[in-house]
């Protein structure tokens, strides 16, 4: 819903900000004050495009920020900004933009930069301008599938079993397309897949087995080194190195005295024990020494023998993967790959089998679709008539078409377009090519109080153009339907008519002044006094007579009466 609205340098705007409350939120105000500005304004928030032209005389910018507060319904829209790295967990969002003389435009949602086509799509799902037919959500197709589908309940429930069939069949369908594909290469490939098996099956790699090579690798290109080292260290511990005495020996006299000694003086057992120890373990080592030393051998015969098998083991990881469980890992998908290729006819006969059971329940779910529709498009569009008799239009005549498509879609296999004939004798057609832009508002009208408590579309709707060409009795029956619609929804409506402006529940007035050179539009809330006396003057022109206050207050406290009974119903749903 929109709650503020901001405006710097817009045309006849220098700087007004507009609070919105729920509800009906209507502006009013002399011809020629600047409402349409305003509503301008808000649709270069929702992306629509504007010129530099805009900017107010003397200025170098224009700038507009407005206000939304999201509810749990939106979706779609907080998919939108979560694929845009735009947090709206706060549950606002705040656009701004900004235009140059230079014709740079700038956009910001919630602090991100985000380009004209994303605010585009933004505002698409945030307000709905009735009245101007590029920005008329009803027009499109989607639209008007949503608008059939949410007036029956049963349709909603069908197309969902419809779209849990479809999802299936265009799956097993895109599997069956890529197994074609493939199959264009599977006689180069099948060579490629068998060679690969072999090459690795001959291998016969063992998992870790790089690491074993290796350590044996480097035990035997270094076997003349470490026989030196052992040779060496024995010799120092149990032979002697350059006529010096070994260190077993040492160790042993050591051991001796201490021994020796004991006799007279116990107070050094415990040093007696370690050398004892360290004498048995310094044995032990000379004995692994010796036995390590006599079966150390060179074998240049096996070290060829390992590096061969190492340089098959490195050739195969460079080609399938880093290590040995990488190429095993890879031989696995070959072996499923070439498994996958013989059982290729079996798959595809299976596939065809599914697909065609798959397609037999999507045609009847996709028929009884299509009925269902009729059947509630010519409900609704009898209803939405009904709405447009009452609304004046009294000739007009209105249809919605289901037409089968030429092929199974997401949401059916239907067309649907909705006809419109302003006058008797003139050939119905796309409601796009035929209605102005006052018989779009009425019509989106019409459509809204028809659907209002089914409507799951934007929370904010803006009907400029509302009320040309109308009054007396037909002026009553738009307001009454623009407050039921306003149960549900924020709406927004610039009107003329005071029969609309009676039954507000914010009322905004719009006033242009001059000063010397320079005119400026401001907007501000009215008081329930000037409230009466701006219905007055709209109700009787420019002199306000007592009369015509009482006449005034009368319609207010009958516009609230009216508004009180549908809050009744709309409770009682």
């Amino acid at each position: 819903m929109l709650k503020t609205l901001t405006v710097w340098n817009f045309a006849l705007l220098e700087h007004v900000q507009v609070e919105f409350g729920e509800g009906l939120n209507i502006l009013t105000g002399e011809t020629g004050a600047g409402k349409s500005i305003l509503i301008d304004a808000l649709g270069a928030i929702l992306g629509q495009r504007v010129s530099s032209d805009a900017i107010r005389t003397g200025c170098d910018w224009l700038r507009v920020e407005a206000v939304f507060t999201l509810d749990d319904e939106s979706l779609g829209l907080h998919e939108l900004l979560s694929g845009q790295a735009i947090d709206d967990s706060e549950g606002m969002l705040i656009i701004t933009r900004q235009v140059t003389r230079g014709g740079r435009s700038m956009v910001l949602v919630n602090g991100c930069h985000v380009t004209l086509t994303i605010l585009k799509q933004i505002g698409a799902f945030l307000v709905d301008i009735h009245g101007q037919n590029e920005n008329l959500a009803l027009l499109k197709e989607e639209s008007q599938f949503a608008l059939l589908d949410e007036y029956d309940p049963d349709l909603t429930e069908a197309l969902a079993g419809y779209k849990q069939i479809y999802t299936a069949w265009r799956d097993k369908q895109q599997e069956h397309r890529e197994k074609e594909q493939a199959a264009r290469e599977y006689a180069q490939r099948l060579d490629m897949l068998r060679w690969q098996d072999k090459e690795i099956s001959e291998a016969e790699l063992r998992e870790n087995e790089d690491e074993e090579l290796d350590a044996e690798i480097r035990k035997l290109s270094h076997a003349e080194k470490i026989a030196g080292f052992v040779e060496e260290s024995y010799n120092l511990l149990d032979v002697g190195a350059g006529g010096g005495q070994a260190v077993l020996a040492a160790v042993a006299r050591v051991k001796k005295n201490l021994e020796d000694m004991s006799r007279y003086d116990d107070s050094l057992e415990n040093t007696y024990s370690m050398v004892e120890e360290a004498y048995i373990s310094l044995q032990e080592a000379a004995s692994d020494l010796r036995d390590y030393g006599e079966s150390l051998e060179f074998q240049p015969a096996k070290l060829d023998r390992l590096q061969n098998r190492m340089d098959v083991i490195d050739r195969l990881c460079r080609k399938y993967g880093a290590t040995i469980a990488d190429v095993l890992d890879h031989q696995q998908k070959v072996q499923q790959e070439l498994l996958d290729i013989e059982n290729y006819d079996d798959d595809m006969a299976r596939l065809e089998k599914e697909i065609a059971a798959l397609e037999e329940k999507l045609r009847a779910k996709a028929d009884n679709l299509t009925k269902m529709r009729q059947r509630a498009a010519g409900e609704l569009a009898a209803a939405i008539g009904s709405q447009l008799t009452a609304l004046g239009m009294l000739q007009a005549a209105f249809h919605i078409r289901v037409t089968p498509a030429e092929r199974y879609l997401a949401n059916g296999a239907d067309n649907v377009a909705m006809y419109f004939s302003a006058n008797p004798g003139e050939e119905e057609k796309l409601l796009s090519k035929v209605a102005s832009g006052g018989e779009l508002s009425r019509i989106a009208l019409a459509i809204k109080t028809v659907a209002a408590s089914r409507d799951s579309s934007v929370p904010s709707m803006v009907f400029d153009e509302i009320d040309t060409g109308i009054g007396g009795r037909t002026a009553q029956m738009v307001a009454e339907r623009i407050a039921l619609v306003a149960q549900y929804k924020q709406v927004l409506c610039i009107t003329h008519l005071p029969q609309i402006a009676c039954m507000a529940d914010n009322h905004l007035y719009i006033a242009k002044t001059s000063a010397g050179e320079s005119t400026v539009t401001q907007v501000r809330p009215l008081t329930e006094r000037e409230r009466i006396s701006e219905i007055a003057r709209m109700a009787s022109g420019v002199d306000v007579t007592t009369a015509s206050l009482d006449n005034a207050k009368e319609m207010v406290s009958h516009a609230k009466l009216i508004k009180k009974n549908f809050v009744a119903e709309t409770k009682g749903q």
